[in-house]
């Protein structure tokens, strides 16, 4: 059996728990600690969630004459949205994340997305995470490239959760992962003693394989060590209130703790509500909000250095269809949340829900670039230069148009 196949045999090469992404890539040992701290967390809502129904603009007659049966009802009607602004409001079942609002450490952009006009979930998926709208031919994300922007730290510098490596993060710079869910510190074959001492033993030397077996045990370690020692102290018999939430808890735990953890991405999917979106949203949005909540109640001793961007690859039609839900549609709402952040506004141009102001005359144009947000959060928030930038967002023109930080770093 060759060597690269016993890694995937032993569970280290596998998004099991860990691994630095790309054979041919590892972190050099005995670097020094990070001089940047601030940390950005990104949560993609697979499916194109509704953001006419997540940030509803209440005051948009047109908003309640498109959608008769699955409009949020007014302020202080039954299930009714809860207003933010006087214009916009949120949708009630994410009244856990409103404290944030009021405390001015959340914000939107709305009419927000990618330029490419595609409906296919799978390309505006890539385009929005290799960050090149409209290239199929980009090989590596933007958030590795920003990993190869940053000063070098540990193995664990960045972190997915999921079974598979996301376009986001594929490229040279390696990251780990856990798997999602309470099932993300359990036991790999390369855990039992006699394996790993055999596997040690095996990749020892200085090649590539045994480079990326080493640094992968290294941050399988890490992680575990701080994982095992806070579900300890801190579970106490009670069971999770639904998987996102146990995600949350556990990205908090490490970019906290001495795994140093600085870019993490998280995933959630069944956002694509072409049938009853009403009951769906409900559900989705109650957990999404409950886990957002816990996340930066766990994040707090570094909650004013850390940005936290949920986006999704596209909106929904403006009008309803026949099946009380939504079909594929373009414009749609970015969300952020972080103690830096000048919140308690919604960002963006806003032109109206009128027809002849639709894209096709059925969608919520993109008048706000998702990329000027994300790059203004690099250069603002996680100092990032231009020359840099260039390269994370390769053929892009920072517009400098949004100012989205209370002070600057």
């Amino acid at each position: 059996m060759k060597r690269r196949k016993l890694l995937q045999t032993a569970g280290l090469a596998t998004a099991g728990m860990l691994m630095p992404i790309g054979w041919n890539s590892w972190v050099a040992k005995g670097i020094a600690k990070s001089q940047n701290p601030q940390r950005l967390v990104v949560i993609f809502l697979r499916g194109a969630v509704d953001g006419l129904n997540v940030v509803v603009p209440h005051q948009e007659d047109d908003y309640y004459a498109a959608r008769p049966t699955i409009a949020v009802p007014y302020p202080g009607e039954k299930d009714g949205v809860i207003d933010l602004d006087g214009f916009f409001g949120l949708h009630p079942a994410l009244a856990d994340i409103v404290p944030l609002w009021k405390q001015n450490s959340l914000a939107f952009i709305h009419a927000c997305g990618s330029p490419d006009e595609t409906r296919s979930h799978f390309d505006a998926q890539d385009y929005m995470e290799t960050g090149t709208p409209g290239i199929k031919t980009t090989d590596d994300g933007w958030m590795n490239r920003l990993l190869a922007a940053l000063p070098k730290d540990r193995p664990t510098q960045a972190l997915n959760v999921g079974n598979t490596t996301p376009r986001i993060l594929k490229g040279k710079m390696p990251i780990a992962s856990i798997s999602p869910g309470k099932n993300s510190v359990r036991a790999l074959p390369v855990d039992r003693p006699n394996i790993s001492k055999a596997f040690d033993l095996l990749y020892s030397q200085n090649d590539v394989l045994s480079k990326v077996y080493q640094e992968g045990r290294e941050a399988r370690e890490e992680i575990l060590a701080e994982l095992n020692a806070e579900m300890m102290s801190s579970s106490r018999g009670a069971p999770p209130a639904n998987l996102f939430v146990d995600d949350a808890i556990e990205v908090a735990r490490l970019m906290v703790g001495n795994t140093r953890t600085q870019l993490a991405f998280m995933e959630i999917g069944n956002w694509d509500t072409h049938i009853n979106e009403k009951a769906s949203l409900n559900k989705s949005l109650k957990s999404l909000g409950k886990g957002l909540a816990t996340l930066i109640r766990e994040l707090k001793p570094i909650y004013s250095d850390t940005v936290i961007v949920v986006m999704s690859e596209f909106g929904r039609t403006v009008k309803e269809n026949g099946n009380r839900g939504t079909d594929h549609g373009h414009g749609n709402v970015l969300w952020l949340l972080g103690g830096g952040i000048r919140g308690g506004k919604v960002y963006g141009e806003w032109q109206g829900l009128s027809e002849s102001i639709l894209y096709q005359k059925r969608d919520l144009p993109v008048t706000n670039d998702f990329r000027e947000a994300i790059a203004t959060i690099l250069t603002q928030h996680m100092q990032i230069s231009n020359s840099n930038l260039v390269k994370i967002f390769p053929g892009y023109q920072l517009a400098g148009n949004l100012n989205l930080f209370s002070t600057f770093r």
